[in-house]
């Protein structure tokens, strides 16, 4: 086992870290703006769609609130974004054998085409790509494909659970079109049996025929199937008035302190502005937002005087395209910016448990080091692991990509569902996530990453 002996400014450091850190958590749970500038987002705001009226009034926000903080600088970068209209129609029923109508609560995915008009057909029940392909087009063409492969409940990371089955989500227009498919309608990625529909992106093939598609709740799933293994569904019918409509400008909005020793070293923090057009985008990633933005508060506030350029962006376009975490890294890369640090918070504003560090074997030994001083705050988790949709295209070898890895058993109850509003997320866990991320954020800047020659096997 390697065992790592951290450099001796660090070592002799610990005690006035460990003060620091708790004041940190002192402001945060005492002071912050934090659960105040969230319900402002998600009530004054709502949901935020990139391309929308929204969407826009959410970057006013954004640019708002932190040239309010007296930072060094603020400004916004153009990034151009899909615009996607859900519409005002979306219906989804099948009928039984007697002739009985059973409504279902439905939504259309992210990039869905419209039906024009009322789709009817005979439903397929598919619950993995073999048993798709080994039906084909002798099968399938002309039905209405219905994916119901649940999220495994035996993964105790919710996160793989949901790894395990959005591919149908995700693919399943495009897979079923090529046999021919109509439509499809796909079970909600939750593992919670509910009404509330779960909505989220989905993708075409040029090559093949666009098809509508849309997701059913849990519960629905449920009722749909166990009809369909009684041979009691005449036909289901959909009906979606959603359209592509083209590009348009949007932007990312970033908020610095500028480093007094290092000032072209950047550490970054973030989350992504834009949500999904249901609920509001409270956990999704409006707490992520809200985390990013008090790290820039509490070093104002606590007069932390960093040595590196702090940096938050809220990006945009994260939920259906990741174009503000690709404009963003492709202007790094043209700029030769050093970003030495990237810090994601993107999995809800639950309990803090610890971080996922994507970076060196060197990177993640020495941020292991840290672990020490979280252990008081509960945060056990420093693993090597994924950084975040929105930072990865920074990842070049050299920047270490982190992404905050809170408690995860209900975060996909509210994902992408009507349900993810600010009621739903809890003042503490948002408060304890903040001072994880402003806690790491300190470290990194005080100490940056040693070279190799500083560590001992």
């Amino acid at each position: 086992m390697v065992s790592m002996i951290l450099w001796s400014c660090f070592h002799f450091g610990q005690q006035i870290d460990s003060a620091q850190i708790k004041q940190i958590y002192n402001f945060s749970l005492t002071r912050s703006s934090c659960y105040e500038n969230l319900r402002s987002l998600c009530k004054d705001v709502g949901h935020r769609l990139s391309g929308s009226p929204s969407a826009q009034k959410a970057v006013e926000w954004g640019y708002d609130l932190m040239s309010s903080m007296q930072l060094d600088s603020v400004y916004l970068q153009p990034v151009r974004v899909p615009q996607w209209v859900r519409g005002d129609v979306e219906k989804v029923h099948w009928k039984d054998k007697d002739g009985n109508t059973k409504n279902t609560n439905c939504t259309a995915l992210g990039g869905s085409t419209g039906t024009d008009g009322i789709i009817k057909g005979k439903v397929v029940e598919i619950k993995s790509w073999k048993e798709l392909d080994s039906l084909g087009e002798a099968n399938l063409k002309g039905k209405i494909v219905f994916f119901n492969r649940p999220m495994n409940p035996t993964y105790i990371s919710t996160f793989m659970a949901y790894g395990s089955c959005v591919d149908q989500r995700h693919n399943g227009a495009s897979r079923a079109g090529l046999y021919g498919a109509k439509a499809v309608i796909v079970r909600s990625m939750t593992l919670k049996m509910d009404h509330n529909p779960h909505t989220g992106s989905m993708s075409y093939v040029d090559s093949i025929p666009k098809i509508p598609a849309a997701a059913i709740s849990s519960k629905d799933a449920h009722e749909l199937s166990k009809a369909l293994k009684n041979d009691n569904v005449k036909f289901l019918s959909m009906e979606l008035s959603c359209q592509q409509k083209p590009d348009t400008i949007s932007h990312n909005v970033i908020g610095e302190i500028t480093g007094y020793q290092f000032p072209h070293e950047v550490i970054l923090v973030g989350g992504h502005l834009d949500s999904w057009d249901i609920g509001e985008g409270a956990h999704d990633d409006g707490a992520g937002v809200i985390q990013s933005i008090q790290v820039l508060e509490s070093i104002k506030k606590l007069n932390i005087k960093p040595k590196r350029t702090i940096r938050c962006v809220l990006y945009i376009n994260e939920e259906n395209g990741n174009r503000g975490g690709k404009t963003y890294a492709e202007i790094v890369r043209k700029k030769g910016e050093k970003h030495l640090f990237a810090l994601e918070s993107d999995r809800g504003g639950f309990s803090p448990r610890g971080f996922s560090i994507d970076g060196t074997p060197l990177q993640l030994q020495f941020i292991q080091g840290f672990q020490p001083l979280f252990e008081p705050y509960q945060l056990h988790l420093f693993n090597k692991g994924y950084g975040g949709v929105d930072i990865g295209p920074l990842r070049n070898g050299t920047t270490c990509l982190v992404g905050l890895v809170p408690d995860s058993q209900r975060y996909f109850d509210y994902h992408h569902a009507p349900t993810d509003v600010f009621e739903n997320v809890n003042k503490r866990e948002l408060e304890l996530g903040s001072s994880a991320i402003t806690s790491m954020i300190y470290l990194i800047d005080k100490y940056g990453f040693p070279d190799r020659n500083d560590y001992k096997q």
